[in-house]
């Protein structure tokens, strides 16, 4: 028996490791690796050849695999989404940019409202007999399909990119949570739904206690080698909570979820989630979703006619109740991408597969009801992502310029902002009507100069500054630029660049989060480096060997080494600053989230790399 079941744990390990190769090999990208997971389970299971049995080691391995599926899911939802603080832009149409909170509750809503309706239909043609279940089966979309899919086309920092995003997250959260609420009120063996608020309890007490431990000093000193304190400590909440929520009669999986929400909510390091998924996605969720498609028996599915009637039905069902609600987005955007954006909405998985497990195991639904509800949402994660990526307009993708408004127009700013045009920057300068400046022409055609009345922060309101990416504060007057600058900054501008001479100024300024510079210190310090490093003068003044600071931001290149990087322009990675690392990169140098680099190489190059490292910044 032992040798039994380390047979079958030794096939789906084989099986888990081949199936991201045999993608690649046959150009398979199209489908999620977690669905091929699941064809490969198939072929290899009880639908299939059936060489795999479900035992002790694969159960138990499938368990926890579905209990880290679930963390993750919880730590896949960015918070931030929710603030509303970015700014809106208008779109190609000239139309302003929908506010994305309200837009997404409001399709969610819509969304939730139709999955009911078309639950009580079920049940009256006799498919199911629980309308509550079927509605969070419906209503739930897959952030584990969704996510990957927008980062895929870049989309995951425009204005209808997060609206998908967040409506994607809403149902996660929402159906995570009225499915603990759907167990509690229907498992006979379980707890009352009041005990529900001692888990929730409990996850505010270890968020409160993680909040105050996090950047502790001692904590940062163990954080490295064998130690490794993050992971422990992640791996113990997971524990805890997952114990609390068996111990009041909840799903496992519900603890796990929190505990991931809670780790999303404490902000944690890049290079930790690196660790997580590489874990997860690695070793314990490929063997969950193997083992999804081993038991799941398609041809018992095919011979009775009722459950095949379904599939298209629930199909279509699923269409339905996407496409009505997205709708409202053909306010503000295209045929073509709205239609497209209800496909991508439409894809379901991992919490399909929860509440079809859950609602089999509380016998509210039968083994072949719930292979069914797994094979649709195979089906969506397949096509609807698909659809997508080919209805999707390319001229939505377009690449935005980051905005940079100089507002005081002087010998300093109006060159900058002259090299500063590029593919990648949109400078503008703002400066008072009919004043000389320093010699430079008013109708020189080269610069874009905007009059002003006056340097009122009110005047400045009523021109475009507001919407920069980033502000330079440089007028002549030190008090002057104090105060725009954190009036600015208070008004929501990402970026506040302000000249400051005044040493008794430049506390404050730097306590609101505000960059400054000054004339008298720059060119103390260039002229020192004149004199003891003449060469390092050449390389800052020459464009094409110069030194630029690049922010590693985009997810897609994290834990990536150098040597395998596909960026292939004329760049050259100097250094890495990483905390308070200075890192002197090699081929196996692997790049993490929030990385410093420094690179020379030529400006054109370099402001591809920058679209490619840092763009998500801006957006």
């Amino acid at each position: 028996m032992e040798h039994q079941s380390v047979a079958s744990l030794v096939i789906v390990m084989v099986v888990a490791f081949i199936t991201p190769i045999l993608m690649h090999r046959f150009k398979l990208n199209f489908i999620p690796v977690v669905v091929a997971e699941i064809i490969m389970g198939l072929i290899i299971g009880k639908s299939g050849i059936n060489i795999v049995h479900d035992d002790v080691w694969l159960g138990t391995l499938s368990t926890l695999g579905f209990i880290f599926l679930m963390f993750l899911s919880g730590l896949e939802i960015d918070f931030s989404a929710f603030t509303g603080k970015k700014k809106r832009e208008k779109l190609t149409n000239g139309k302003l940019e929908p506010n994305t909170f309200v837009v997404a509750s409001l399709i969610f809503v819509g969304i939730f409202i139709l999955s009911l309706g078309l639950s009580y239909l079920f049940v009256l043609m006799g498919f199911i007999e629980n309308a509550f279940h079927m509605t969070l089966i419906i209503s739930t979309i897959s952030l584990g399909v969704v996510l990957p899919t927008l980062k895929e086309a870049h989309l995951t920092k425009t204005a209808i990119g997060q609206i998908i995003l967040l409506v994607a997250v809403i149902a996660d959260l929402v159906t995570m949570i009225l499915l603990a609420v759907f167990v509690s009120l229907y498992d006979k063996s379980g707890g009352n739904t009041w005990l529900l608020l001692i888990l929730f309890a409990a996850g505010v007490g270890l968020y409160f206690l993680g909040k105050r431990f996090k950047n502790r000093n001692f904590l940062e000193a163990m954080s490295k080698g064998t130690i490794q304190i993050g992971t422990r400590a992640v791996f113990a909440l997971i524990i805890i909570l997952v114990a609390v929520s068996e111990t009041v009669g909840a799903e496992n999986i519900l603890g796990a979820f929190l505990a991931g929400v809670l780790v999303s909510l404490l902000s944690p390091n890049q290079e930790l989630v690196h660790k997580l998924d590489s874990f997860g996605y690695g070793f314990l969720i490929p063997i969950f979703f193997v083992m999804v498609g081993v038991n799941l028996d398609i041809w018992s599915l095919f011979s009775d006619p009722k459950l095949l009637l379904l599939i298209p039905l629930l199909f279509i069902a699923l269409l339905i109740s996407k496409f009505i609600p997205t709708y409202l987005l053909s306010f503000w955007y295209d045929k073509k991408t709205v239609i497209a954006s209800g496909f991508l909405l439409t894809s379901t998985l991992s919490l399909v597969i929860a509440a079809a497990t859950i609602g089999e195991r509380i016998k509210i639904i039968s083994p072949e009801m719930s292979g069914t509800l797994i094979l649709v949402a195979v089906l969506t994660s397949v096509i609807t992502p698909t659809v997508f990526k080919k209805m999707f307009p390319q001229e939505s993708v377009t690449a935005k310029k980051i905005k940079v408004a100089f507002v005081g127009a002087n010998q300093v700013t109006m060159p900058v902002s002259l090299e500063l045009k590029s593919s990648l920057y949109e400078p503008t300068l703002y400066h008072l009507k009919q004043e000389e400046r320093a010699g430079i022409p008013i109708a020189d055609s080269a610069f874009d100069i905007i009059e002003v009345e006056d340097y009122s922060i009110e005047t400045l309101e009523e021109t475009a500054v507001m919407e920069s990416d980033v502000v330079v504060v440089s007028t002549g007057d030190d008090e002057l630029n104090a105060t725009l600058a954190i009036a600015f900054k208070e008004k929501g501008v990402n970026r506040v660049i302000v000249r400051i001479e005044a040493p008794d100024l430049e506390a404050g300024l730097k306590e609101h989060d505000i960059e400054v510079f000054s004339v008298l210190l720059s060119t103390k310090t260039l002229m020192r480096a004149l004199i003891e490093s003449p060469s390092l003068m050449n390389i800052l003044n020459n464009q094409e060997t110069s030194l630029y600071e690049i922010r590693m931001v985009n997810e897609q290149f994290a834990g990536m080494s150098i040597r395998r990087f596909p960026f292939t322009g004329d760049v050259i990675f100097v250094r890495i600053l990483r905390g308070r690392d200075s890192i002197v990169p090699h081929g196996d140098t692997e790049l993490q989230m929030n990385d410093r680099l420094i690179v020379t190489g030529s400006k054109e190059y370099v402001d591809e790399l920058k679209r490619e490292l840092e763009f998500c910044e801006w957006c």
